[in-house]
């Protein structure tokens, strides 16, 4: 396998025509999550994945950011963006690059080039909250009495209207739709009364609801902040004299650095050429974290606060065997993320595990449906039954959610028309019956199947012979006992009072 540019390596078209290998080799890890993406009414979402890096050493990070975004791109997939400056050069000096599109057809080694700095952000961005054109996309830059700050975040803020009535009554301009340039300019306001950047993320934070994980990058500082409730991931690592500020610890992977330790909810840290600081005065006693990062967001071979998330889904298939056995021949995953609970429900039951669907890898999240009737298709285009591994079989279908059943439905009669005799469905999530107001699109419960249905009604809706759903009082086995993680979209148990009115999707309702 070929290595990705190393430090200070500048990044050439000969390079850049390699890194197609290397982007291909990492392709196959990031398929767990993106490559067999459902179509867009039917399979959830995240809102983004954030990356920062400095260079002590003076470095052009660039090259690395690219990367590290690459490996996130399961997080976002509809635009991206990279902004970097100089420490030593002026104070109002970013190079930026940025387009609607996915990592490797918004870059080229041109503009990779033309990005000259040693301290900078990445962002790849779902729209949970703000349209999704072009003004919306990250990082965001502003250029200020201080300098200049280069942001990115992932989340949802549920204050974010009134923050932003606030802001606009006392002269800000908005360019944007999204809550993002909301933390933004409370960052850049609260730097004019205090001493430092961090003091200036912290004051922020004390006026913000809801999920986020934040990377700043100020003149000559790299700062990373967590929501008290630890909604989402944020990590640090290191490579030679360089830092690094990432949503998964894949990220870190893919550019050759180590592990360090992940930023803790609540806590700010501070990256400077002294290295790390850190305040951990914003934390909570009992954190809240996605759940669903472990089930389906991240990436198998991410940690999330100490937990693998590959070992997080194998738990799960295995409870699934545990509280729903079925009698059955073969146990299948959906692809990608099926995948790892199917093998715990085959180890824990002793069915033999099977591969039972070829995807398509050259299909992205979604491809191009200018009809509402071509959706029909999309699993077929995504998925294919191999018959002879079901024919005449009796199946366990594992996959994570049910979200509006119609994707569910598609992939049965596929199994049975391939000639399986039974389709037993197993799901290594409790039902979806509540939206999430934190940076996933879970929608409306109006439009999840399991808010006005029964288990034995969406069987028989999905065409399913058998259907169990993981308990959610079994949840806590996925991450080692009960540290303190978030529920709503199973149970409605909200750890922040949610919006009165969902602006998800459109901001500026």
């Amino acid at each position: 396998m070929r290595t990705v540019p190393k430090k200070g390596q500048a990044v050439t078209p000969a390079l850049f025509r390699q890194d197609r290998m290397v982007r291909q080799e990492i392709a196959g890890n990031v398929m767990e999550a993106e490559m067999n993406r459902e179509s867009e009414d039917s399979k959830l979402k995240e809102e983004c994945g954030v990356f920062g890096m400095y260079d002590l050493d003076g470095n052009d990070v660039a090259p690395s950011i690219y990367y590290g975004l690459f490996s996130l791109q399961h997080r976002g997939q509809e635009s991206c963006g990279i902004a970097v400056s100089r420490t030593d050069g002026p104070k109002r000096n970013a190079n930026t690059c940025k387009g609607m599109g996915l990592v490797d057809e918004v870059f080229d080694s041109e503009s990779l080039e033309k990005m000259k700095g040693d301290i900078g952000v990445g962002h790849v961005r779902y729209s949970t909250a703000g349209a999704s054109i072009a003004e919306n996309i990250q990082p965001l830059v502003l250029n200020y009495i201080k300098g200049t700050l280069l942001v990115a975040h992932n989340g949802n803020l549920v204050n974010a209207v009134k923050l932003r009535e606030e802001l606009e009554m006392s002269g800000a301009i908005f360019q944007t739709t999204i809550d993002s340039e909301v933390v933004a300019y409370l960052v850049a306001r609260e730097r004019l009364n205090t001493g430092t950047a961090e003091d200036a993320v912290k004051n922020a934070m004390k006026r913000l609801l809801g999920a986020y994980s934040l990377v700043v990058a100020s003149p000559r500082k790299l700062i990373g902040a967590r929501d008290p409730h630890g909604f989402h991931p944020l990590c640090i690592g290191k490579r030679d004299n360089a830092y690094i500020l990432a949503s998964e610890t894949c990220a870190l992977d893919t550019i050759g650095a180590a592990f360090v330790r992940d930023v803790e909810p609540g806590e700010i840290v501070t990256i400077t050429a002294n290295g790390i600081e850190s305040d951990k005065s914003m934390a909570i006693d009992k954190p809240a974290r996605c759940i669903f990062e472990y089930i389906y967001f991240a990436r198998p071979d991410s940690y999330f606060d100490g937990v693998c998330v590959h070992s997080s889904r194998i738990t799960a298939g295995r409870i699934l065997a545990q509280t729903y056995p079925a009698d059955a021949d073969i146990v299948v995953g959906v692809p990608e993320s099926g995948n790892a609970a199917a093998m715990g429900f085959a180890l824990e039951s002793g069915i033999p595990y099977g591969t039972a669907f070829v995807k398509n890898s050259y299909v992205g999240r979604t491809f191009i449906k200018p009809k509402q009737s071509a959706r029909e298709s999309s699993v077929m285009v995504k998925l294919n039954v191999l018959k002879e591994v079901v024919k005449g079989k009796r199946v366990v279908m594992v996959d994570d959610s049910i979200v509006r059943g119609t994707t569910s439905a598609r992939i049965v009669k596929m199994l049975k028309d391939a000639g399986a005799t039974e389709v037993h469905v197993r799901i290594s999530s409790p039902p979806f019956r509540y939206p999430c107001y934190f940076g996933t699109d879970v929608p409306s419960s109006s439009q999840l199947i399991a808010y006005n249905h029964s288990v034995d009604e969406i069987a028989k809706i999905v065409g399913a012979d058998s259907l169990g759903y993981l308990e959610l009082d079994r949840l806590n086995e996925l991450i080692e006992g009960d540290y303190g993680y978030c529920h709503a979209c199973f149970s409605g148990e909200y750890p922040v009072e949610p919006p009165k009115e969902d602006i998800r999707g459109d901001y500026e309702k």
